[in-house]
Order: structure tokens, then sequence, then C-alpha cells
């Protein structure tokens, strides 16, 4: 069992790398991406499916020898949650920063200025996002690196 968790550990942890490199190069060039989105929720699905795996495995008798391969397994999970809190503030953010009170208020500025906001706070998020997916891919090489026993 213990090669399974390991590749599973690494695949999940490859998925969310891929996504944290891609973010943060189109947040470099300031440039939406959609693929990144799709590379973040795939990340996200494959830290779930992998904590899932590994409940799954303890249910039927199995255990690594060192408990702090819970914590590597369980943390992305959190940061996953925490980042997406932090995302939804970060439109938030460049309101207040703007002097607008609401996303409606951005309808009334000209489309010039309608586009920077909605870029900005693209931006935002993808940063949040992208480091988000850089610290679950640490965390779940370090699932595989700690997976011994399982």
């Amino acid at each position: 069992m213990n090669e399974v968790v390991v590749a599973a550990a690494w695949a999940a942890g490859g998925v969310n790398l891929a996504a944290a490199l891609w973010g943060a190069w189109r947040w470099w060039q300031v440039e939406p991406s959609r693929v990144f989105w799709v590379l973040l929720r795939a990340g996200q699905a494959a830290a779930l499916a992998f904590a899932l795996l590994c409940g799954v495995l303890v249910l039927a008798g199995h255990k690594p020898d060192d408990g702090l391969f819970w914590v590597y397994v369980l943390v992305p999970i959190a940061v996953a949650f925490v980042a997406e809190q932090l995302r939804l503030a970060s439109a938030q953010t460049v309101l207040d920063a703007r002097g607008l009170e609401d996303a409606s208020a951005v309808g009334g500025l000209p489309a010039a200025d309608q586009r920077s906001v909605v870029l900005q706070i693209v931006r935002r998020e993808m940063g949040v996002m992208a480091l988000s997916a850089a610290a679950m891919a640490f965390l779940l090489v370090r699932a595989a690196t700690t997976a011994a026993g399982f």
C-alpha cells in the first residue's frame, strides 16, 4: 500500500505545483488564465482525493509509521479552504482601495476603468490561489516522504 500512497501524494503534489507555477507566471505577466483555474481546482480535488484514499486505507487497517504524516495529508485541505476565503476578500480589498462601495459601483465607471478593476481583482485572486497551490504542493510532497509503513 505504501507505493500507492506515495504515488498518489506525488501526483496530487505535482498537479498543485503545476497550478502554482502557471498561476505565478500568469500573475507576473498580468494575464488572466482559464488553464490556471482548471489546474487549481484539479489540484484541490487531488488533495481531497488523496486524503480520502488515506482515510479508506486507515479504515482497512493500514497506517503510517509517522503520525506527522496526517498533518501533511489534512493541512492542504485547510490551506485550500483558507485561501478561498482570502480570495473572496481580495475583491473587496480592491474595491475599498478604489473607494468603490460594492461590485455594482464598478458598473458606473468608464469601460477602461471597469476592465482595470476586474483585472486587478483577478490578478489578486490568482496570486492568493497560486501561493496556496504552492503550499499544498509542498505539504503533499512531505506526505509522500513520510508515508513509510502504510
